[in-house]
């Protein structure tokens, strides 16, 4: 992290030390590792939270933070969400959007957020629909994370999508072997030649 080859994620649960000189993003908790939000502290301490965090650790290196979500729910994630887009922006640092089931029907607020995060179910994730919206985002200029990205063939998949970014557990569960095996997935991707780089 600190050599800038991977940043580093925290939720509020969390209370971990970004390392010196690593990028970070902010995650809300609302998913958090049971998928129920129990690391969800409200949005109180949450905005709390996210203010200083980026006070202690600079806005110059935060990525982005996620708005509220509602897992599973465009409609409610979108009621949740829209506020505190312009939370996040007022803290100088990009706003992410959490984009699931739906949300392409009842329409994304594109000029509200500066990073298009792909939650929602797996089947979701990794559908018609969340590459289309990938694809788009990147088109109008935006950030693409991908969210629980932990095998070599998903992050395959959001490379193809174009993802700037992901997250997953992976590193959590054995860190020194699974460090040296992520490190490899990362080294096949950069080293494989992209279909959407070559020449017709």
């Amino acid at each position: 992290m600190s050599a800038g080859l991977i940043g580093c994620m925290t939720t509020p649960a969390q209370g971990n030390v970004i390392p010196e000189g690593a990028d970070y993003a902010c995650d809300n908790g609302k998913f958090g590792c049971d998928g129920k939000g129990r690391h969800w502290p409200g949005l109180d301490e949450w905005r709390a939270w996210l203010t200083r965090t980026v006070t202690r650790y600079g806005a110059a290196r935060c990525t982005w933070a996620l708005a509220p979500d509602v897992p599973f729910d465009a409609r409610a994630t979108l009621a949740e969400s829209l506020p505190e887009l312009a939370f996040i922006r007022s803290l100088r640092i990009p706003a992410a959007f959490a984009a699931q089931e739906g949300c392409d029907l009842l329409g994304l607020p594109w000029d509200d957020f500066d990073v298009l995060f792909l939650a929602g179910s797996t089947e979701w994730k990794i559908g018609a629909v969340s590459e289309r919206l990938a694809r788009e985002a990147k088109e109008r200029g935006k950030w693409v994370h991908m969210g629980r990205v932990n095998s070599r063939q998903r992050l395959g998949i959001a490379e193809w999508f174009g993802c700037d970014s992901a997250d997953g557990t992976y590193l959590a569960f054995g860190p020194d072997k699974n460090l040296r095996r992520l490190n490899g997935w990362l080294d096949e991707l950069h080293s494989t030649p992209s279909l959407f780089g070559c020449a017709p």
